[in-house]
């Protein structure tokens, strides 16, 4: 089953609302919230795990807490748009771990990252000394969260 002919009934977006807001509860809690039986709740979840609905579950951390006080959003211009160039660049991102999101990206600007640091000199050195040293980068511009309004990670189904 894929999930562009995935047909999900009103039992099941409950089931994903209730994922979403609190992954680890247990099948019975889950069952109970969403009024169903644990072994339903279990075959439910499973179908979805199996159809790609469902990745793995995390917790989520709050990065003030963390002391990661920077929130930057960066786009990034490619010197070259080829196969090798856009795969090596987005081999760096993805080891790099204070880019939390990088989208590939219409228009202007070939690409955008989100990048949590914990100051203004981690996030220059990360710029000056990983970035913009990556051989395919030709260009970028930083812009800094004031606050944050709304993070969710929450789909609306």
């Amino acid at each position: 089953m894929t999930t562009a002919t995935l047909v999900l009934d009103p039992l099941d977006r409950r089931l994903l609302q209730a994922v979403q807001r609190q992954a680890d509860l247990s099948h019975a809690a889950l069952a109970e919230a969403v009024g169903t039986s644990p072994a339903s709740c279990w075959r439910r979840l499973k179908a979805l795990e199996d159809a790609g609905v469902l990745g793995p579950a995390v917790r989520l951390l709050d990065p003030a807490a963390l002391g990661l006080a920077l929130d930057a959003v960066c786009q990034v211009r490619m010197k070259a748009h080829d196969a090798q160039a856009r795969g090596s660049f987005e081999q760096f991102v993805m080891d790099r771990d204070e880019v939390l999101e990088c989208l590939s990206m219409s228009g202007e600007w070939d690409y955008q990252l989100r990048i949590v640091v914990r100051d203004m000199a981690q996030y220059e050195h990360f710029l000056m000394h990983a970035l913009l040293r990556h051989p395919a980068v030709a260009t970028s511009a930083s812009h800094f969260a004031l606050k944050r309004i709304k993070a969710t990670t929450q789909l609306p189904v």
